[in-house]
């Protein structure tokens, strides 16, 4: 099952169901106490069984083209995990000589690296802006599977995530990380909550990241979950650790595709994340002058 936040023509927020041939049915929210958002749909005991039961089978099917997608998230927390792909393991190494070994020893150590990540207003859904910092001159989208997470630590969904990351700045020194990491529109989430009803297939669950600047591709790169080394539990258990989640949160899960080192964002670029099961989440780029 999928599902979605809304704007509709008239400024109104609703949540909807997405049908497999994309069309949206928007979600009764009424009709249960206390279930307004969804947030609030997703932390319920049976989010499936709740969500087929608050589909509005009197009003019609709606085109995603007609209303505006918005990120999937209302007030949770967004976090991240690093260093969780081996790519990724070597490309922070290339990055900062200085803290190499750093990145190296966390990779195979039982306690994985997790930082906070974006308040809601950083976050961009399907169509808006994401930042690269006016004082980064190497930046890279970092397209990465983020869990869905209640405020008692459940797995209760997963949606496509671009941890947008200035490379030169964590580079310089690895204590920088929250100014290479956090700012404004530094976060995307969408287009969709995908809610499996089975276990998830890891190496047939694909990673595709498609950068274009003047409608031309200038990268393209693809993983799948398998090449990820922690599990997802064992993240949202040392998320949880010591750390209340009061409205919930999101978890990015790390990333196995970074662009070449000549590579950085520009100003006018577009960045698509493609996840298996969940769909495409695109974003242009913008960068202060």
């Amino acid at each position: 099952m999928r599902l979605a936040k809304l704007k509709l023509a008239d400024s109104t927020i609703r949540v909807s169901l997405v049908e497999d041939d994309g069309k949206l049915r928007v979600l009764d929210m009424l009709q249960v106490e206390n279930v307004r958002s969804l947030m609030d749909l997703l932390h319920a005991p049976d989010p499936i069984g709740l969500a087929k039961f608050l589909v509005d089978t009197k009003a019609p099917a709606l085109d995603p083209k007609l209303v505006t997608v918005l990120a999937p998230i209302d007030r949770q927390e967004v976090w991240a995990a690093g260093v969780t792909y081996k790519r990724s393991q070597v490309a922070r190494m290339e990055e900062s000589k200085a803290g190499a070994s750093h990145y190296d020893k966390v990779y195979t150590a039982p306690r994985p690296e997790i930082f906070f990540k974006a308040t809601p207003n950083r976050v961009s859904g399907p169509g808006q802006p994401l930042r690269v910092r006016a004082d980064s001159n190497w930046s890279v989208p970092e397209p990465e599977l983020a869990l869905v997470v209640s405020p008692v630590g459940k797995l209760v969904g997963f949606t496509v995530g671009n941890d947008m990351s200035a490379r030169d700045i964590e580079g310089e020194n690895p204590l920088y990380l929250p100014q290479a990491k956090v700012y404004n529109q530094c976060c995307g989430l969408g287009p969709y909550v995908w809610i499996p009803e089975g276990p998830v297939d890891r190496p047939a669950t694909k990673i595709r990241l498609k950068i274009e600047r003047g409608r031309a591709a200038v990268f393209q790169g693809e993983s799948d979950l398998d090449q990820m080394k922690r599990g997802f539990e064992e993240l949202i258990g040392w998320l949880v650790k010591e750390n209340d989640l009061a409205t919930g949160a999101f978890l990015l899960t790390g990333t196995g595709v970074v662009p070449p080192d000549n590579f950085t964002l520009e100003d006018g670029d577009s960045v698509s994340i493609e996840i298996t099961g969940i769909g495409t989440l695109t974003n242009p780029i913008v960068k202060a002058r």
